[in-house]
């Protein structure tokens, strides 16, 4: 079944051109190559391969699938990575009266009891849901995202085939084994899966209006959960223009580079203040209202750092910036993403060499996608493993740099960003957040130790009350007696047929 599924795809990447690069990629193992020769047999390939066109039309999954090896050129390689980027999420709209009915099941009640009025032409229909306008009963215009029948079990059954065969490129062992497919897809699944769980996006969105609340001129709209269930998502409807609408932006009066530096500084507070971040910031998914708020939307893939891998990527971010490669490369050995046998040195000089060509200039002349382009290039000769944590952070990355790009060419990402990533290492790493931080943890220490001391009270209690009683005597058992016989007597009858074996043996060998 699998095998069948990936020929059938296999020929939909060689009628694009897509399966070149995978047999003149010299890492790729023996067996691969022989299969995409075999999936290539009698197609007429193009000239320049389509990979964003050939997942378009292997299906939903795909789509999906394409979008994170676009962060991975280091897998697929650069030229296959940047075709992705370009890689569209959007398929023919499901008809309207398969989403009502879709609606009405999932709530058990008519349409109409929860919606005055519902579009029937959607405003967007993506890969896995499709979104309309509507009206609440109480008046409120909500856009409603319901996800498409029967997209869950496609999911499911695409995504057992990519585990397959993720598994046994991985046992292929040598470079497969290093790029660690079955990591990358497990990724993939846990994102799908919660993409698929419209709750799950709801809860997101929650949780990063929260977490940006301080934050002025950024924005996320808020949820309708009365109306929010596991396969429809009901939120506040955005009246805006799309961020990768520059000429509307000025027709508006609205100030580009603002708009731009706003934005970086917006995913940087996601990323390294809250640990928290929207995952799919393209353009189709930013808004900017009539006073410069930039307001975001679809929060199915979010990203999540814990505070010490943060505290890595900032002064990893820092590091860069200021020229101090030996800092950066000490990090990567501490964060154990370089093997302990390598060289501080040699990597910090590897570093420099990808970090250097950068500083001083502007994104229109080098970026942070080619800067990752650079890393993923060192990271082969240094043993360095797939950080899964990093994945969906370098994707946004090269997201959030392209629309800023778009919207101010003459931006420098370090020069926004080193302001604040020096400002947030100041508060988290400087000596007043070490001392605020053992304080934090002896106190919460402290105040365990009444619990503590009750639990071992529970486990070892006090003597008092009743005496405890004597030692008593061990009396056998009869069970045990008889048992200990026949133990004894099986014993004997094997040692005498064991000694007359041997005497046996002896005599006829002439010993005796």
């Amino acid at each position: 079944m699998h095998i069948l599924r990936l020929l059938k795809w296999g020929r939909t990447l060689a009628r694009h051109g897509a399966l070149r690069g995978i047999e003149r990629d010299p890492n790729t193992p023996p067996q691969v190559r022989r299969l995409a020769r075999i999936a290539r047999l009698g197609t007429f390939q193009p000239a320049v391969p389509d990979y964003a066109g050939a997942f378009q039309d292997i299906g939903p999954a795909a789509i999906k699938l394409g979008q994170t090896l676009a962060t991975r050129p280091d897998l697929v390689g650069d030229e296959a990575a940047q075709n992705l980027l370009s890689l569209q999420d959007s398929l023919p709209p499901v008809p309207f009266a398969a989403i009502r009915q879709e609606i009405e099941r999932s709530f058990g009640r008519p349409l109409e009891d929860m919606f005055l009025s519902i579009d029937p032409d959607p405003v967007g229909a993506a890969s896995i849901a499709q979104v309309h306008r509507a009206v609440t009963s109480e008046g409120r215009d909500v856009a409603v995202k319901v996800l498409r029948p029967g997209i869950r079990e496609r999911f499911a059954r695409d995504i057992t085939t990519y585990e397959w065969a993720a598994a046994h490129l991985e046992a292929l062992g040598g470079e497969a084994q290093r790029l660690r497919p079955r990591l990358t897809i497990a990724n993939f699944k846990r994102w799908t899966n919660r993409e698929l769980d419209l709750r799950r996006e709801a809860a997101s969105a929650s949780e990063l209006a929260g977490a940006m609340q301080g934050f002025e001129g950024y924005a996320i709209p808020s949820i309708d959960w009365d109306r929010t269930n596991g396969r429809v998502m009901t939120i506040e409807w955005i009246d805006g223009i799309k961020i990768s609408d520059t000429e509307a932006l000025k027709a508006a009066g609205h100030d580009l580079p603002i708009l731009a530096s706003r934005l970086v500084l917006a995913f940087l507070t996601q990323a390294i203040s809250a640990g928290f971040f929207h995952a799919d910031m393209h353009q189709g998914n930013l808004f900017v209202r009539p006073d410069g708020t930039i307001v975001a939307i679809d929060f199915g893939i979010m990203g999540r750092i814990d505070k010490r891998a943060r505290q890595w990527l900032a002064e990893i971010l820092y590091g860069l910036t200021t020229g101090d490669y030996r800092r950066v490369a000490e990090i990567h050995f501490e964060a154990q993403y370089v093997p302990a046998y390598h060289s501080v040195d040699e990597f910090a000089t590897a570093l420099r060499a990808v970090g250097e060509p950068m500083r001083g200039k502007p994104v229109s002349e080098l970026s942070v996608g080619q800067m990752l382009d650079g890393l993923f290039a060192i990271t082969r000769d240094f043993d360095m493993q797939t950080q899964p944590h990093l994945l969906l952070l370098q994707k946004t990355m090269v997201m959030v740099e392209g629309i800023a790009t778009q919207l101010d060419p003459r931006i420098n990402m370090w020069d926004v960003s080193a302001p604040y990533v020096r400002a947030w290492i100041r508060d988290e790493l400087g000596p007043e957040a070490a001392l605020a931080d053992r304080l934090r943890e002896d106190t919460r220490t402290l105040l365990r130790i009444p619990d503590l001391i009750r639990r071992l009270e529970e486990k070892f209690p006090p003597r008092g009350g009743a005496p405890d009683p004597p030692p008593l005597p061990h009396v056998p058992l009869m069970w045990e007696s008889r048992a200990r016989k026949g133990a004894a007597w099986a014993g004997y009858l094997l040692s005498a047929l064991a000694g007359a074996g041997a005497a046996a043996l002896a005599g006829h060998m002439g010993w005796l």
